[in-house]
């Protein structure tokens, strides 16, 4: 039986199944904890606040509410008291699903001042901040294929994982600024490309895990490496 508020909590409302975290021993550390999966149509299941955010708005987010509601066990995710290691395990492969995010933003950043300037004119300086904006972002492309590689045969990649979503998403906050910059008033109009990718880029540094945590994640992998 399953009581509480969840916030923060993405495509809400829309989502089908939902992978719930609940305290579930009387350990007040990790240990106490379990994962569930709950199907959105469960009795006692409903969607609470759902926030305005300053991006990402194609991908809904809010409060989800459990009151009483009953999960079978069967539906539970891992061993009892294991749902803290489920967790960082969905965050490592899920930091290169957000290196993926960031890569689109950036690209797309890329691709919409290489059109402006085709169409609009340019100068040298413009030039030169678009290479270095493509640049960064095939640097990063290949750090994220690398952790994601990686996953995919099985291999150790938590430091890999934490190193792309760090760049990757950095790159996208750097090169979406600097797009913007390229197109002067046009960036700077609400409503255009170039606010909507700097907006969305920017909630990329503070989820799954914010820049702040992937560099104690990758400094505590290089001391503590064999």
């Amino acid at each position: 039986m399953l009581n509480g508020t969840k916030t923060f909590i993405t495509n809400v409302g829309h989502a089908g199944l939902y992978v719930i975290f609940a305290r579930t021993g009387p350990d007040e550390r990790a240990a106490g904890v379990t994962s569930f999966l709950v199907p959105a149509g469960s009795p006692g299941l409903r969607v609470g606040q759902v926030f305005d955010k300053m991006g990402l708005n194609g991908s809904p987010t809010g409060e989800l509410v459990l009151e009483d509601v009953e999960v079978p066990a069967a539906n539970r995710l891992g061993a009892e008291g294991k749902g803290f290691v489920v967790a960082m395990r969905a965050l490592d492969s899920g930091r290169i699903g957000i290196s993926g995010q960031g890569l689109g933003i950036a690209q797309a950043a890329v691709d919409e001042a290489r059109t402006l300037m085709r169409d609009g004119g340019h100068d040298q300086g413009d030039d030169f901040t678009l290479a270095d904006m493509a640049t960064r972002v095939e640097s990063a492309r290949l750090l994220a294929y690398q952790a994601a590689w990686l996953c995919s045969r099985g291999r150790p990649f938590t430091r890999q994982a934490s190193m792309a979503k760090l760049h990757c998403t950095d790159t996208a906050m750097q090169v979406t600024i600097d797009a913007l910059q390229i197109a002067g008033e046009e960036g700077a109009r609400a409503g255009s490309p170039f606010e909507r990718h700097m907006r969305d880029a920017k909630a990329l540094q503070i989820y799954e895990g914010s820049n702040q945590v992937q560099r104690i994640v990758i400094a505590r992998e290089l001391v503590n490496a064999g």
